[in-house]
């Protein structure tokens, strides 16, 4: 019989996680690649392509990114006007080709109160020119070329919503692609045309005079079909003009004049300005040269309402958020121990629990070797600590919005968690033997390599238990972002000494040996029993994926899971049915793997709260400012499905009826933030609050600080903060 984790076995999670985590490198919605459209609540985006006459030196190719918008809902030009932001494309491509930039159609003025906006609503497309230079070279092997782009816009009504999506598109280099051609060429009707004189086919010059705190605008050379008409006016740079001012427009002969008022808030003084006219959906682009000498711009401070401006008021006067580094580093370090020692108390540990627990009963005469497994999986552990640590830093400080269990934000990591519990329980329920299914030279490994096999034990134990925050860790992983970088890899460090340290006792003090019961028969059906946390695990994993890739994802990480098992089966047989058997089986996988596998990382748009949690809304950045501004307390719950502990107070005491009276007794609205898929808004959120990971739960209360409660939440406790005196 094997270990219960065999080397093997180990030694195929090693390579299974180093895979897992260079996929966690990647952003978060870069695991949604090999979609060319990505839909959230408010748009849906797609990737399209426009190339007429194939992929070739000096023929036109154009990529464009078209949005369609819910009612209501709008996206920004390149000037976004008083708020917002422009959508940003970045382009990762081939050797050969290079991308222009967004050849931005006309935009609509939004008002907003006395402000105005530049953007879009509807549908609409930016299409961006390629060049395929001399250099490009299709691939000989697929003849085809693949096109990413990684997109951020932001998407506002009444509040809005920062949004990116990830894509690619493979186009056919010798053939055509005008399956969109009317969409381009919508596109390109609606670009703004260079203004210029019809009798001479010169750009004439227009000007733009300083007069009396406004711009008295002459535009020369316009078409004459739009003499008369009423243009609308855009400028392309921002911060000078009075967006949602009124301003004047009239025709002297074919010159148009206007006169548009200076912002108050002016930030940029131009030589030039680029404008864009405009008069039913078509434009006309000109270059404005300023005449006369900037005045000094006068620092008037922006209206907001009597409400916003009394509770920016009372928040100016209440006493500031206590910083997560008064804590101390001695009191981080002692947090992060007293938080790994309990670490092992946390339900997602409790696979592993299985796993030390078998191997202590196999081996309970060895002792040397209990001592020599236990400082091999204390070094597991702590190393797997400090290299999660360190590449959370690293990643954070090239600017990735990472937190805490970062890993299994990710469904690639958490599908080949999954395949690994299942083979692991497998093997305890007695389906495989890894003597039966490898050379005896590989199969015996485990006996000869027990302590890689501890080691890697304790790499698995940090894998399944990091996603866990357990009491006194929350404040000493906020702490560690803000510190130097050693001070930091220090309390990851201690915080993996500490969820290692009761493994560590055990095994060095022999009054725990001396305590087991001794090997015998019962050892097999204890063995088998252990499978069951192990399918429990599976399970939970399953469940995870599901809120991450949809049911889609979930259905199909099943499939793959069922067909591996046949695999693993199919392998224990014998003679030519083996040979049959497992050859059909693997080739069923694969083809499953191939057909099915993308379901798994695509990224799926986050779903409504569920009705039977109607009490409750979605987090979204601004939204407990805006309802402190009007006065209501807030709850917010940040939680995640690969937290269990999130699960368990959701479930127990958020779901408390005491609990529930209480918030509708001090009307308090409920929010309730997912980072079950990486957010960087949630995790910015987060680390305002001192903290790095999840449950964390807040109570917020117009003039007063936040009050972060505990992460093993009480009933008490909630109610306490709840009905503490203003």
């Amino acid at each position: 019989m094997t270990g219960p984790l065999s080397s093997t076995l180990a030694m195929t999670f090693l390579r299974f996680f180093a895979a897992c985590a260079a996929l966690a490198l990647l952003p978060w919605s870069a695991l949604a690649q090999g979609t060319s459209a990505v839909k959230t609540d408010y748009v849906r985006a797609e990737l399209l392509a426009h190339a007429p006459d194939g992929v070739q030196p000096g023929k036109p190719l154009w990529v464009g990114l078209q949005i369609t918008h819910q009612p209501e809902w709008h996206t920004y030009w390149k000037n976004s006007g008083d708020s917002g932001l422009p959508t940003e494309l970045t382009w990762t491509l081939p050797a050969g080709l290079v991308a222009g930039d967004i050849a931005w159609p006309v935009p609509k003025k939004i008002p907003i109160g006395n402000l105005a906006n530049y953007g879009y609503e509807d549908t609409v497309l930016l299409p961006v020119p390629l060049t395929v230079t001399q250099d490009f070279k299709p691939s000989p092997l697929s003849g085809d070329l693949e096109i990413r782009l990684r997109a951020n816009w932001l998407v506002c009504k009444k509040e809005c919503i920062p949004e990116q999506g990830e894509f690619r598109l493979k186009l056919p280099v010798r053939g055509t692609t005008a399956l969109h051609a009317q969409a381009f060429e919508g596109a390109f009707a609606r670009q703004p045309k260079p203004v210029m004189s019809q009798e001479t086919g010169i750009v004439p010059a227009s000007t733009a005079r300083i007069e009396d705190g406004a711009l008295a605008v002459t535009v020369q050379g316009l078409p004459v079909a739009l003499r008369g008409k009423v243009l609308e006016f855009f400028p392309e740079t921002g911060e000078v003009i009075d967006n949602g001012a009124k301003w004047t427009q009239a025709w002297n002969g074919a010159a148009w004049t206007a006169r548009v008022p200076l912002s108050a808030q002016r930030s940029a003084s131009p030589e030039v300005m680029p404008v864009v006219l405009a008069s039913g959906g078509e434009g006309w682009r000109t270059e404005l040269r300023v005449l006369g000498t900037w005045p000094q711009a006068a620092a008037a401070p922006a209206t907001v309402s009597p409400a916003l401006e009394q509770a920016l008021r009372e928040n100016a006067a209440s006493p500031a958020l206590p910083s997560s580094t008064s804590l101390g580093l001695a009191a981080a370090l002692l947090g992060a121990l007293v938080g790994g020692l309990i670490l092992n108390l946390m339900p997602c540990v409790f696979p592993v629990l299985a796993i030390k627990v078998v191997g202590f009963t196999r081996h309970a005469d060895d002792r040397r070797g209990h001592r020599i497994g236990g400082l091999a999986y204390t070094a597991g552990v702590v190393l797997s600590f400090a290299a999660l640590g360190g590449l959370m830093l690293a990643l954070r400080a090239a600017g990735e919005q990472l937190g805490w269990g970062f890993q299994l934000q990710s469904p690639a990591v958490v599908a080949s968690l999954a395949a690994l519990f299942t083979l692991i329980a497998l093997n305890f329920a007695g389906v495989f033997e890894f003597r039966s299914l490898l050379p005896s030279s590989v199969a015996t490994l485990e006996a000869r390599h027990p302590v890689l096999n501890s080691f890697l034990t304790g790499v698995l134990a940090v894998a399944v238990a990091s996603p866990c925050t357990a009491p006194f860790m929350g404040a000493s992983l906020g702490l560690a972002i803000s510190l130097p970088a050693w001070e930091a890899l220090a309390i990851f460090i201690v915080l993996g000494l500490g969820m290692a340290l009761p493994y560590l006792l055990a095994s060095w003090v022999p009054g725990v040996a001396q305590r087991l019961p001794r090997p015998g028969a019962w050892m097999e059906t204890f063995r088998r029993l252990m499978a069951f946390p192990m399918f429990a695990t599976v399970a939970w994993l399953v469940w995870v994926l599901g809120q991450q890739s949809g049911i889609d994802g979930a259905g199909a990480l099943l499939a793959l899971l069922v067909a591996l098992s046949m695999v693993v089966w199919a392998l224990t047989l014998r003679g030519r049915t083996r040979v049959a058997i497992a050859g059909v089986a693997l080739a069923g996988f694969a083809a499953l793997a191939w057909t099915a596998g993308g379901a798994i990382t695509r990224s799926v748009a986050a779903q409504p709260l569920a009705a039977a949690e109607g009490r409750w809304q979605a987090w979204a950045p601004g939204r407990v400012d805006q309802l402190l501004a009007a006065g209501q307390p807030v709850f917010v719950d940040f939680t995640a499905a690969w937290c269990v502990t999130c699960q368990y107070n959701k479930k127990t005491t958020l779901a408390d009826r005491e609990v529930l009276a209480d918030f509708d007794a001090g009307r308090y609205a409920l929010l309730r933030a997912d980072w079950t898929r990486r957010d960087p808004a949630i995790t910015a959120a987060l680390a305002q609050l001192g903290r790095n990971g999840v449950p964390v739960y807040v109570v917020y209360r117009p003039g007063r600080p936040p009050v972060v409660l505990s992460e093993i939440l009480g009933v008490q406790e909630v109610r306490a903060a709840l009905s503490s005196p203003l």
